[in-house]
């Protein structure tokens, strides 16, 4: 599939609005919602099966999924600032919630669903700065270098990642603590 030319304008999303996703463990779409389909502009036919890095950003540093599917693949919650690439180019930011669903029998990870709301603006002015500085060190230096450099700018900052989102969003990613309990449950059949 084509991937999308970047444009240097923003889809506004409804801050009332849940955009969700379900993948399987290698990260292939199986599940999306009405939401997600009209944000992102792609059919539900064009996203099943695809996978999820369909939405992805090119101005999205390759080190935050690095860290997040190191993360989701030891059975641990992750959450993340996003900016996501909808098929028309144009971008929408995200603060994303990964849960990782494991078969109670076997124990193994059989998908991955993410909860997703538009970002708070004082976040996406902390994030961009940074993000943008990681890309740049990973058309120099890979994935290695950008990842050098956000273990030492959280470790300066005494901050843990997840400790830094929650910072930068004031908060707000306890968002996702109450309100998902309540639709989780469709989504770990």
């Amino acid at each position: 599939m084509q991937r999308p030319v970047p444009k240097d304008k923003e889809i506004s999303l409804n801050p009332n609005k849940w955009i969700i996703s379900k993948t399987d463990p290698k990260g292939i779409i199986t599940y999306a919602n009405d939401y997600f389909v009209d944000v992102c502009q792609y059919s539900k036919e064009e996203l099943i099966g695809q996978p999820h890095n369909i939405v992805r950003h090119p101005d999205m540093p390759r080190i935050a999924f690095k860290l997040m599917w190191d993360t989701i693949k030891q059975n641990k919650d992750f959450k993340a600032l996003v900016k996501n690439l909808a098929k028309d180019g144009r971008y929408y930011w995200v603060l994303t919630k990964f849960e990782t669903v494991v078969d109670p029998v076997s124990n193994e990870i059989v998908s991955y669903t993410a909860y997703r709301k538009a970002a708070p603006r004082n976040a996406i002015k902390e994030i961009i700065p940074i993000y943008k500085k990681l890309v740049e060190l990973e058309k120099v230096g890979g994935m290695e270098q950008s990842g050098e450099y956000l273990a030492k700018f959280l470790k300066d900052n005494n901050t843990t990642y997840e400790e830094f989102l929650d910072k930068i969003t004031e908060g707000k990613t306890n968002i996702f603590d109450g309100l998902l309990k309540s639709i989780i449950g469709i989504f770990k059949k």
